[in-house]
């Protein structure tokens, strides 16, 4: 006999993963019948880059379809902006992202923590604590919260080191975003690191992925791969999270990885909705309470 049904989290879609433009974008939600978007960028071009007349546009477009914004995507901290990089960028793009979060009704903006640039760990760690002190402080006078991912970074791909900047920043406005797909990719166990980190989590990413050749990643629709989907999943509803699953499926669209040259391709956005059917089924195991098989 299973269990009581658990409180469900809600869905989201990163948009830019289903459609480069903002109206298939949409599509896609209201194909899936999900009303969340995350939103990273439109027509190629990040949230925090957009001219103020676009951003208009697409704001007002994203109201009057009924659809509410759960997270922007920042390149704070991201594979592009290494630690020994300036850190005027990131402030300039915090105080964009302030006033369009704004607009948008959001409260979360992901960020990472930093490519090294050849520092050694200390220095490395030392930048990554100094610069999330300043970004953390500055997103306590706005309401907003900085989710860091388990991605490019000092302390994204450790549980000890995402613990650490925790506890180092110190902060009710920097918590995790746990994606569970980034393991294959970054060489660890997704269940065992949201095991550990599960009380801080307040946002998650859902993707899959088998391990390729030469050490990359494949991805893969939701539960068909080698991350731990369906555990991590299970991870979650026993902790009570009620927080957004927000679908990022890499299955045709990778649109982050346009400025390093891959095409990440345009299409349909019929990969993005049968990767959402598959994270629904997924859902509805895991907070029915059902064992995990």
């Amino acid at each position: 006999m299973s269990s009581p049904e658990r409180t469900r989290p809600v869905f989201a879609g990163i948009g830019d993963e289903a459609a480069p433009d903002l109206a298939g974008q949409l599509a896609a939600l209201a194909e899936l019948g999900w009303d969340l978007l995350e939103l990273r960028s439109v027509d190629g071009v990040p949230v925090a880059a957009m001219d103020e007349r676009a951003f208009a546009r697409a704001a007002q477009e994203i109201g009057d379809a009924g659809v509410r914004v759960v997270a922007v995507d920042s390149r704070i901290g991201n594979w592009s902006r290494p630690a020994t990089g300036d850190f005027a960028p990131d402030l300039a793009e915090w105080e964009v992202l302030v006033r369009r979060c704004a607009l948008l009704g959001a409260r979360l903006v992901r960020i990472m923590s930093y490519p090294s640039g050849g520092l050694d760990d200390a220095e490395w760690g030392r930048r990554v604590r100094l610069r999330l002190r300043e970004l953390a402080r500055r997103a306590e006078d706005t309401g907003l919260v900085l989710a860091h991912e388990n991605c490019a970074g000092w302390a994204g791909e450790s549980a000890e080191r995402a613990l650490d900047l925790l506890d180092a920043v110190d902060s009710p406005a920097l918590r995790l975003l746990f994606d569970t797909g980034n393991g294959i990719a970054h060489g660890y166990c997704a269940p065992d690191m949201l095991h550990a980190l599960v009380e801080h989590v307040v946002h998650v990413h859902v993707k899959d992925a088998v391990a390729g050749s030469g050490g990359d990643a494949d991805y893969v629709p939701p539960g068909a791969g080698e991350s731990g989907v369906a555990e991590c999943l299970e991870t979650l509803a026993a902790h009570g999270y009620t927080g957004a699953l927000s679908l990022e499926p890499h299955l045709h669209m990778r649109p982050h990885l346009r400025a390093s040259g891959t095409d990440p391709g345009r299409g349909d956005h019929g990969d993005f909705v049968r990767a959402g059917r598959a994270l629904e089924r997924l859902a509805a195991r895991a907070w029915h309470g059902e064992a995990v098989g």
